[in-house]
């Protein structure tokens, strides 16, 4: 499913209390894209990350992977193709070893056992953990957990990596770790995040979400020298696209959009 599309059709979801968080989003990812996913909170963010995988169902509306809408019947095959990673590593690691962890996904595939093993300790070594093969994950600071919770999908071999903030309450070393680590990753990639500076890093497209809805999608660069939209989803541009505080330096004028 490596070449096959990401897609919301006119996506709704309300809360069991009738809250409402999507209200008709739609969107096409091509294959091997990186795409930022930015607004404020409550903006739909995490909502609609979890429709990619059938962590929830749509009330309205489709998520289609690879054409295929994303139903309880084909959860099985859309799980082998997406790949989430989400915000609170403490929500994905449950194991009692980094390398339990990471050998989970391929064994409850119904990968041989003796792939497994091979997969496991790879997927370690790609994230720079294979150190950390035998330690319990709640021994792991904060960024060897993420590091972790990454391995423990691609172990997996997902064509797409879905992620929730994956550099939130990161030391700065370790979050540019994780950005080097995402840059050498060739697949499709969706990012939710607060953090604009990792957006420039990563993404050459931007979907802005307000109030659950889609309220621009274009280049990365195009959307982030418009502060007026920005603001109205509550953001503001990246720190280096801000006015220096010691010599006011001021932004250049924003290029219009194509």
């Amino acid at each position: 499913m490596s070449h096959h599309l990401v897609e919301a059709v006119d996506l709704h979801y309300a809360y069991p209390d009738g809250t409402a968080a999507l209200r008709g989003v739609s969107f096409c990812i091509t294959h091997g894209e990186s795409v930022g996913l930015i607004g404020e909170n409550g903006s739909g963010k995490s909502t609609l990350l979890l429709h990619l995988n059938g962590c929830l169902l749509p009330s309205k509306g489709q998520a289609r992977i690879g054409g295929r809408p994303v139903t309880k019947e084909t959860l099985r095959d859309v799980r082998r193709a997406v790949g989430m990673i989400f915000q609170d590593p403490d929500d994905q690691l449950f194991m009692p070893t980094a390398f339990e962890e990471v050998a989970f996904g391929p064994r409850n595939l119904g990968t041989p056992p003796d792939e497994i093993d091979a997969l496991a300790t790879r997927a370690l070594a790609t994230v720079g953990a294979a150190h950390l093969r035998d330690r319990p994950p709640y021994r792991l600071s904060g960024g060897e957990k993420r590091a972790v919770a990454i391995a423990s999908v691609l172990s997996m071999a997902p064509d797409i990596l879905v992620m929730d903030e994956p550099t939130s309450n990161l030391d700065p070393r370790t979050r540019r770790q994780i950005i080097e680590l995402l840059k050498t990753f060739p697949h499709t990639k969706i990012i939710a995040t607060h953090d604009l500076d990792l957006v420039m890093d990563l993404c050459r497209r931007v979907i802005v979400l307000h109030a659950g809805r889609v309220t621009a999608d274009g280049p990365t660069e195009d959307i982030f020298r418009h502060p007026d939209l920005l603001a109205e989803a509550h953001l503001e541009p990246p720190l280096r696209m801000q006015a220096c505080p010691v010599c006011a330096a001021v932004i250049p004028p924003p290029a219009p959009c194509q």
